[in-house]
């Protein structure tokens, strides 16, 4: 797997630097530095960058002293396999900031290929929202993106879960919205919908990056869902990826193998698992200690905190 990733873009440092988040650049990777409350220390974060190596550690440990870092988290894009890192001062994390599993489609396989592969109900569901007459077209229009977020509040509130703000969206789509060009190393973001009877049913945002796609954003109506809109929405978006001429598509996050059906994300798991895709699971998510002793405090403080947020 190639290292590259929308989170370590050049473009994504900008938009986090307007949310206003300090974005130190290690050569060509992107560290955030997140202040922690009430001290002058902080926390580095690196999402989706490379292999970690005794060479990349070094250049974070420099960066780290620098910027007061009691640890710095490490979420590589590096696919699982048997080995293990053993550095010095290297810690699996507690928590997790980007999952640590994904599904990832192959786009270069024929359309009836990739429709063989699919659940038999999801295929079926692609089929009925056809019929349905239900259309999936691009629209970068800033009234398609103002129904994006009317949306976005809409399906927060009715699977209570977090999510970013307007403003964070919003400066999002200013820096990352499409230009037309067909420049691919930079990373853009396009805007799809779904309408049924002249309404607006689903909207995603995906990003396109390289030689992959990804689906990191979505809104959906709680009107007409006998029609299956989020069905079409997802085999129009791989359609979309051909026509792109891109080689693999990214579904951004999945739970582990053998999900709990009580999880909260249990169904935007079992719908991209419909697709075919191969579940994917990462190396993980590490600390790497620059400061021990406060380390050490901040992580008495952390068990603290959760084991007050579980009483209430």
């Amino acid at each position: 797997m190639k290292n590259s990733h929308p989170l370590q873009s050049r473009e994504w440092g900008e938009f986090r630097q307007k949310t206003g988040v300090k974005v130190e650049r290690l050569g060509d990777l992107i560290v955030t530095i997140h202040p922690v409350p009430h001290t002058n220390l902080t926390i580095g974060y690196l999402p989706k960058g490379p292999d970690i190596t005794g060479q990349l550690l070094d250049k974070l440990l420099v960066l780290g002293k620098n910027e007061n870092c009691i640890f710095i988290q490490i979420e590589p894009n590096v696919e699982k396999d048997d080995k293990g890192y053993e550095f010095k001062n290297l810690y699996s994390s507690a928590h997790p900031l980007f999952t640590n599993f994904t599904f990832i489609l192959d786009l270069t396989k024929p359309e009836d290929e990739l429709l063989k592969n699919m659940h038999p109900k999801t295929r079926y569901n692609i089929r009925l929202a056809e019929k349905k007459g239900v259309k999936v077209t691009e629209d970068n229009s800033n009234k398609a993106f103002e129904e994006y977020l009317r949306l976005s509040q809409e399906t927060t509130q009715r699977q209570k879960f977090y999510a970013h703000t307007k403003r964070y969206h919003r400066l999002m789509w200013e820096t990352l919205k499409t230009d037309k060009t067909t420049d691919k190393t930079r990373l853009s973001a396009h805007l799809l919908k779904a309408t049924y009877k002249g309404e607006v049913l689903v909207t995603w945002i995906l990003f396109v990056l390289g030689d992959t796609l990804y689906y990191p954003y979505g809104a959906s109506s709680s009107k007409f869902r006998e029609v299956m809109a989020s069905n079409l929405m997802m085999w129009e978006a791989i359609k979309f990826g051909k026509r792109l001429g891109l080689k693999r598509f990214d579904m951004w996050g999945a739970l582990g193998p053998d999900p709990d059906k009580n999880d909260p994300w249990f169904g935007f798991h079992r719908f991209k698992e419909g697709y075919g895709a191969r579940h994917v699971e990462f190396v993980g998510s590490y600390d790497f200690i620059i400061n021990k002793n406060a380390y050490i405090l901040y992580k008495l403080a952390d068990k603290l905190r959760w084991a007050l947020l579980r009483l209430k």
